[in-house]
């Protein structure tokens, strides 16, 4: 286990920039980690993960990509509980980053998620606190927000795709047709 590794949990491509940027900057060995069984449907899926390749060729940073499609699990958690899909989410997500972290030797984990404006930051903490602690290993964090259009204009010379909601059904509905209910 390499003491200043990280394997940062990546929502997007957009996010991810500035996020690997600023660990990189604080000393770390960083790799990237896709999984995102959230994200619906699954062709928008694919759009994000080949941006995330483009951004990590471009950057020049190691991605994993959990290859699994989860769709079930995560729906199993969901469905009759949308108030808090947030938080079932980020468990899912954040628990399977923790697990490859500490298969693959990493001394630490973290998220891009952190950098969002949109994101609940203080669940997100609260979580990745709470996997850290049951699992053993650290949750880098750091508020990033006031960087997410830094992270944004890092990305956008490169011409990737950029998604209009947050990645689940329901936050496409609110996107989409919830504007017009």
């Amino acid at each position: 286990m390499k003491d200043n590794s990280v394997l940062i949990h990546c929502c997007c491509a957009h996010c991810t920039a500035y996020t690997v940027d600023y660990w990189r900057r604080q000393g770390y060995e960083i790799t990237a980690f896709w999984y995102n069984p959230n994200i619906h449907p699954f062709t928008e899926h694919q759009h994000r993960l080949e941006a995330m390749r483009s951004l990590a060729k471009e950057f020049k940073f190691p991605l994993i990509i959990n290859e699994r499609y989860d769709m079930i699990e995560y729906f199993n958690r969901v469905v009759g509980h949308e108030d808090r899909r947030c938080r079932y989410c980020f468990q899912i997500r954040l628990e399977k980053t923790a697990e490859t972290a500490l298969k693959n030797g990493f001394s630490s984990f973290a998220s891009s998620l952190l950098i969002s404006p949109h994101q609940k930051h203080d669940m997100l903490l609260e979580i990745g606190n709470t996997i850290a602690e049951k699992k053993g290993i650290d949750f880098l964090n750091a508020d990033l927000r006031k960087h997410y259009s830094d992270s944004r204009r890092m990305t956008k010379p490169l011409g990737l795709y950029r998604q209009q909601y947050c990645g689940c059904i329901y936050s496409e509905w609110e996107r989409f047709a919830g504007e017009k209910q």
